[in-house]
């Protein structure tokens, strides 16, 4: 593998490991589970992905604008999506139900400050437009609870293709 980083101006490093040969689709890579995460705290995205980091091997996209998460879950439909409830704009029960309405077919888990009422509703409208809820959890997330919740997901390779480039993308890297 010949290994690569591109900067990107929005403060996230992509690092690539490129295969030094063109490997036939036998030899393909397992794939890891793709993470779109979605807050406009870049601090707690930055948080987030370094304990995913931690907890395994993700190939984690960090996004602080809802409208480029939208675009990025049609591109790059992740196997979970990790999304904050107040957010400017489209606030996160807005976007699981564009998220919905696009057949995002992932698992979601859902994050907030906000009081329990307010994430227990927002878990139950996202169920009732047919997301997969992994849970709500306040704000900040421990790793524990973190760890938790991924048990939940399918094992990488079950819901995505093989990911022959290797790449992670990490938010303020």
């Amino acid at each position: 593998m010949l290994p690569a980083a591109i900067f990107i101006d929005n403060g996230c490093t992509c690092h690539l490991d490129f295969p030094m040969n063109q490997p036939d689709s036998s030899a393909r890579l397992p794939a890891r589970l793709r993470v779109l995460l979605l807050d406009d705290d870049n601090f707690t995205l930055e948080v987030l992905a370094d304990m995913l980091s931690d907890l395994g091997n993700f190939d984690v996209r960090c996004e602080s604008d809802a409208k480029r998460a939208l675009r990025t879950l049609a591109i790059e439909p992740p196997a979970l999506l990790i999304c904050d409830l107040s957010m400017p704009d489209m606030d996160g029960i807005e976007f699981m139900q564009a998220a919905a309405e696009a057949h995002f077919k992932g698992s979601v888990m859902l994050l907030s400050g906000m009081d329990d009422g307010v994430r227990r509703s927002a878990e139950r409208l996202a169920r009732a437009h047919g997301l997969t809820v992994l849970g709500t959890y306040k704000k900040p997330i421990s790793a524990e609870q973190l760890r938790t919740a991924l048990s939940g997901l399918s094992g990488p390779g079950q819901s995505q293709e093989g990911n022959l480039y290797n790449v992670t993308t990490h938010f303020g890297k």
